[in-house]
């Protein structure tokens, strides 16, 4: 996600970091640079030439020319700029006041409404929302049985009615949730491969019959302006109350995250991020800004880590640490909490400080992960335990038994033996971490 942006802007900002005093002329040729970066992340131009003249007029200022550290400043108003542009404070999902809250989520075909439907669920049902799926879309061959997959995944019920009219089902669907109790409503409405009055019929006809709590655009991040097109002409004729990007994950640009709020005013809510269903993420500006800026998202990591990590077992493994009693078993365990927080080179990304011309040219390899719990698994208990009584014979079963070589295992060994020090030097205060806070005594 915004990854040639990300690397074009770097460059920028590593040379404004050089200068020890910025003249208007130097600023003039960063801005430039930064217009063309923008404009090739498929940026709308009237938005690029508002945020440039913008960015600008407080960079050539008295208090950026005359700074100690004038790079560091124009950095801080980019940054500043791009929050504004991407929203400001952001805005969530609003529920109705009283139940049940119904959104209605509309689109094209093929922007990856249902999936959507299934991740919106599964976020708002972690929230202690009790959510009921409603399959609107009567006329794509399967569509129901695809929304009936993916709810599983959450797993949420599926509302399918028993008529072929979208807006008959959606009114039954409200009807049914007040009578099962259910507090939100998700409307999987059809799409078609383009905006048309057959369309925005049905979704105006079902707006009147359900009166939504909020109407969700689902816009395809990958086609660029294409999707701030889409999202003006629906809010044009339908009304929406925000917007959601899927395939953020992908090949996208950019250029319609950056764009949307400023041509339509109407916000991005949440951001697709892969293809399962927890993979979807609440879009707040100051994050989506310092992360387009390379300057990391700790906070959505450390949000990540939590709702994985569990504090006292965290609590445990340091103190088995301290014993020098911390296992094989346990560094496994936390190489499979790790990996559930998000693939690696996602978790790398929302680390400030990471190069990221190093981190696109480095192949995060999975598979060797994936070698590592074989190799684990294949150990006996005792193994596990005292990894020290691992001999050559020992370790030539275990390469066998894994179907990995004997250096795999070797290596697996020693990096087990390294990190352990690590960690135990670390948690008792021999080696000093920047940035990382002392443990508890």
């Amino acid at each position: 996600m915004f990854d040639d942006l990300t690397e074009k802007l770097g460059d920028v900002f590593r040379r404004l970091r050089g200068y020890g005093r910025l003249s208007e002329k130097d600023v003039r040729a960063a801005m430039r640079e930064i217009r063309i970066a923008l404009l090739e992340a498929d940026v709308n131009y009237r938005v690029v030439k508002d945020f440039i003249d913008s960015v600008q007029s407080e960079a050539v200022g008295e208090r950026v020319t005359k700074s100690v550290s004038p790079g560091y400043q124009v950095i801080k108003i980019v940054h500043d700029e791009l929050v504004s542009l991407l929203g400001g404070e952001g805005e969530r999902i609003g529920f109705a006041a009283s139940p049940p809250t119904v959104i209605m989520l509309v689109g094209l075909q093929g922007c990856g409404k249902t999936t959507l439907a299934a991740k919106l669920a599964h976020r708002l049902k972690k929230a202690g929302k009790r959510p009921l799926l409603v399959a609107c879309d009567t006329r794509r061959p399967a569509a129901r049985e695809q929304l009936a997959i993916v709810a599983d995944q959450v797993p949420a019920p599926v509302f399918f009615g028993d008529g072929t009219d979208a807006v008959e089902v959606a009114a039954s669907a409200v009807k049914g949730a007040r009578e099962q109790g259910r507090d939100l409503l998700i409307l999987d409405t059809g799409g078609r491969l383009h905006i048309d009055d057959e369309l925005m019929d049905e979704l105006a006809r079902m707006k009147d019959a359900v009166h939504p709590t909020e109407i969700c655009l689902v816009a395809d991040g990958m086609t660029g302006q294409d999707a701030v097109q889409v999202a003006k002409e629906f809010d044009d004729r339908l009304g929406i109350d925000g917007v959601i990007l899927t395939k953020l994950d992908g090949d996208a640009r950019g250029g319609a995250a950056l764009s949307i709020r400023a041509v339509t005013g109407r916000p991005i809510k949440f951001v697709g991020v892969g293809e399962k269903v927890g993979d979807l993420e609440e879009f707040i500006p100051e994050r989506m800004a310092s992360r387009i800026l390379g300057l990391g998202d700790v906070v959505s990591l450390v949000e990540k880590a939590e709702a994985v990590i569990d504090q006292k077992e965290a609590e445990r493994l340091e103190a088995k640490l301290r014993k020098e009693e911390f296992t094989l078993d346990d560094f496994l365990d936390q190489l499979r909490q790790m990996r559930r927080i998000a693939p690696l080179d996602q978790v790398l990304q929302m680390v400030p400080g990471v190069d990221r011309k190093m981190l696109k040219s480095a192949v995060v390899d999975e598979a060797a992960l994936d070698r590592f719990e074989a190799i684990v698994c294949s150990m006996t208990r005792e193994e596990r335990r005292r990894p020290e009584i691992l001999d050559g014979s020992r370790r030539k079963r275990i390469a066998k038994g894994s179907g990995t070589t004997l250096h795999d295992v070797n290596n697996v060994v020693k990096q087990f033996m390294m990190a352990r020090k690590l960690m135990k030097d670390v948690t008792t205060g021999k080696l000093k971490v920047p940035g990382l806070p002392e443990f508890r005594r």
